[in-house]
């Protein structure tokens, strides 16, 4: 079973208000889909959602902390009360610092794990009804290539990889309902939150940029689109038969 023009076109994309989350919204919207922007600040969605109906497509902001339970289940009823049903999630939303595990405290810990893990979980535990209701559906998980360990990243190597597992779990449960899951897993792709992590270290974006793709076979740094690229295709009806996977956007091999 896959996505066909009988069921909803409607995705939600959380953490959706800038970067690679904007991204993807777009080119959802681009491929036919009404979409929520989902993101803790909702006055901060107005670009993203002014580019999807820019595009034809009707948007709404929603806020959401992804890692609190009531606030998913309120807004996945916003999603269905103003735009319908939806058939499509991208679990985008997350945070991340660079730190020494000596230098992690708990808090940071746990806000990394809740957020970008947790989050995940929530939002495709409340989007499993719709997923059934429809026969079909997918849902798309951002990874990171920091899943396979990364210096001075524990907190968020650990939630990714945590990600890599609950989508493969997913894919398997979710499977008889008609729906796949699969995880975009990025290399190091210029936003807004690398630039900060270059501010905060005390070197140029441009130092930052040279060094993390010193060694990226194809000689540059990934761009929100290219993450965007994969999700389409994985949302695509001609992709019903891939699930369970995780497809590294890092600019050579990796996994």
């Amino acid at each position: 079973m896959s996505i066909s023009a009988a069921l909803p076109r409607v995705a939600i994309v959380t953490g959706a208000a800038r970067g690679i989350g904007a991204a993807i919204a777009g080119r959802l919207a681009a491929d036919g889909f009404d979409v929520a922007v989902l993101d803790i600040d909702e006055q901060r969605c107005s670009g993203t959602v002014s580019a999807v109906r820019g595009s034809g497509r009707n948007s709404i902001a929603v806020s959401v902390d992804v890692s609190d339970e009531p606030a998913v289940e309120s807004a996945l009823a916003r999603v269905v009360s103003e735009l319908g049903s939806p058939s499509v999630l991208v679990n985008n939303a997350g945070v991340f610092f660079e730190r020494m595990t000596h230098r992690t405290g708990i808090e940071d810990w746990n806000r990394v794990i809740d957020v970008n893990l947790r989050g995940a979980f929530l939002m495709s535990r409340a989007m499993q009804p719709f997923l059934k209701a429809s026969s079909g559906g997918r849902i798309v998980n951002i990874a990171s290539v920091a899943a396979l360990g990364h210096l001075g990243q524990s907190a968020y190597s650990a939630a990714k990889a945590g990600i890599v597992g609950l989508t493969r779990t997913l894919a398997i449960e979710f499977g008889h309902l008609g729906a796949t899951v699969n995880a975009v897993a990025p290399g190091f792709v210029l936003t807004d939150m690398t630039r900060a992590t270059a501010e905060r270290l005390g070197v140029s974006v441009e130092q930052f940029v040279a060094d993390a793709t010193r060694d990226v076979p194809v000689g540059r740094s990934g761009t929100p689109e290219d993450v965007a690229q994969v999700v389409s295709f994985f949302v695509d009806s001609r992709s019903g038969f891939v699930s369970g996977q995780v497809l590294y956007v890092a600019g050579g091999p990796k996994g």
